[in-house]
């Protein structure tokens, strides 16, 4: 659930989805989750939520960034934009991996030109990698006894580690203005 409100709805960017996924991960290397089982409920769960905020993007467009929800503000949209207009369909891919990015580029390409097959077809590319990756390191890993007697800090390792992408971006961003203005 948490996964598909996460990918789903554009207004909650900040639920830990990679942490989640090494815990359920970790959960079925101890055999409380079936793994197969597990791997396509959240996979499907991340398709269903990223199709549900493509067709919130489609449906109310650029009105949704007017300033009245916080989360939805013209920084976010035009990071999402540029990270489009970098990376083309392969960016519904690769912003799986980037917290917030990945709840906004669903949204962003409802909103512009990809039409829904295209997305779909990027949206399950990138469902399958992120969730098998972060499950699988979580199966694999978390059944260690140094994970699991250290598992207060793991995922706050996995939230820091994801974020890590924006936080440089953001850095450089601010390299960048102070450079410009001298």
């Amino acid at each position: 659930m948490i996964i598909f409100v996460e990918t789903g709805v554009v207004v909650m960017p900040f639920l830990p989805g990679d942490s989640l996924l090494f815990a359920a991960g970790s959960l079925a290397a101890l055999g409380s989750l079936h793994l197969i089982w597990l791997l396509l409920l959240l996979i499907a769960a991340a398709v269903l939520g990223d199709t549900v905020n493509y067709w919130l993007g489609h449906h109310l467009g650029l009105r949704a960034f007017d300033g009245r929800i916080r989360w939805l503000n013209q920084a976010h949209l035009q990071r999402t934009e540029a990270f489009f207009a970098k990376h083309g369909g392969k960016a519904i891919i690769l912003a799986r991996f980037v917290p917030i990015v990945r709840t906004f580029a669903p949204f962003v390409a409802g909103i512009g030109t990809m039409n829904y097959p295209m997305f779909l077809f990027y949206n399950v590319i990138g469902a399958v990698s992120w969730v098998s990756l972060f499950v699988t390191l979580g199966y694999l890993f978390g059944g260690l006894p140094i994970v699991q007697d250290n598992f207060h800090l793991v995922i706050p390792a996995i939230i820091l580690l994801s974020l890590l992408p924006i936080i440089i971006e953001a850095v450089q961003a601010r390299r960048k203005r102070r450079l410009i203005q001298g």
